[in-house]
């Protein structure tokens, strides 16, 4: 058995990643942000660019299903900017989507993640290589367990992980109990999105103990508690001994938030957070963060030659 992380221009080793931003978007668009929308190609390939530049080495988008990925886009993005790209299926909060493309998706849903999965997104040939779900504000409401159960049920027939966003960071518990408790998945193919919104340091503690992967990403948003908090709440989860279970992420969703558009984008977290969390967690372990741990957890097991 040989682990590979799935790209947009296929199946490569987990140290071949690199420096990597384990949660961001180059493509986004949702009703919910009208008018922010990031489907401009030129400034996606130069966002690239400029992440390269300061040292990124892969990106893995979690835009999922519905939510304009533009596919067809990320091999030639990939490989005009040297920056490995690993792309979601999956499904986000119901307010997203209309109520006649969720009942379209109902009774195939898991068929949908699978396929893309397997054989590609649409018709762009590129194959997804996680999937990505959500939660709700301290609570999973129908919509949410429907799409974690389909989720599941793909992941058990494909061995690719889960990614979740947790609204402002909460219903963290309530996730693995329905992942890894009902649902039957390893909680180290679990990845839980959004920790820094809500410095929670013992359901930190918790979720940590359970062996899934704590996604620190979206950092410079003040509002949100992350910049300030972050590197002590990381710290509280190192020195417990869970280092290993550590990811950064940019989190980029709207237009005006990258960095070729005059925001932080995902430089960012390369430029001015890689180097503070140095200071606190040390350059060994910050490494180990930004390339041995995302290439771990996006790595599937799978055959030779399959």
């Amino acid at each position: 058995m040989t682990a590979t992380v799935r790209t947009v221009l296929g199946d490569v080793a987990p140290e071949e990643l690199g420096v990597c931003d384990a949660h961001d978007h180059l493509f986004f668009r949702s009703p919910l942000l009208p008018g922010q929308e990031l489907d401009d190609t030129a400034a996606a390939e130069a966002e690239l660019h400029a992440y390269r530049n300061a040292g990124g080495g892969a990106v893995v988008q979690w835009t999922p299903h519905g939510l304009g990925r533009r596919a067809e886009l990320l091999p030639e993005l990939s490989t005009a900017t040297g920056v490995r790209i690993v792309a979601a299926t999956g499904l986000h909060q119901a307010a997203h989507y209309t109520p006649e493309s969720l009942a379209r998706l109902r009774p195939v849903l898991a068929d949908v993640f699978v396929r893309e999965l397997t054989e590609g997104i649409g018709d762009s040939g590129v194959r997804a290589g996680l999937i990505k779900v959500a939660g709700g504000f301290h609570a999973l409401d129908d919509h949410a367990v429907w799409t974690m159960r389909a989720a599941a049920e793909a992941h058990h027939a494909t061995g690719a992980p889960i990614a979740v966003h947790h609204e402002l960071g909460t219903g963290v518990l309530d996730v693995l109990d329905l992942l890894c408790g009902e649902l039957g998945l390893a909680p180290e193919r679990v990845v839980l999105g959004h920790l820094n919104r809500s410095p929670d340091f013992a359901v930190h503690r918790q979720a940590a103990e359970s062996g899934a992967y704590l996604a620190f990403d979206g950092p410079s948003r003040a509002n949100h508690a992350t910049d300030w908090r972050m590197p002590d709440a990381m710290a509280a989860l190192a020195d417990a001994g869970y280092g290993d279970r550590l990811l950064l992420g940019g989190d980029t969703t709207t237009a005006g938030a990258r960095s070729v558009s005059g925001g932080p984008g995902m430089p960012y977290l390369l430029r001015r957070v890689r180097p503070r969390l140095e200071l606190v967690l040390g350059k060994a372990l910050v490494d180990r963060i930004l390339v041995d741990n995302p290439g771990r957890v996006f790595a599937v097991e799978r055959l030779p030659g399959t």
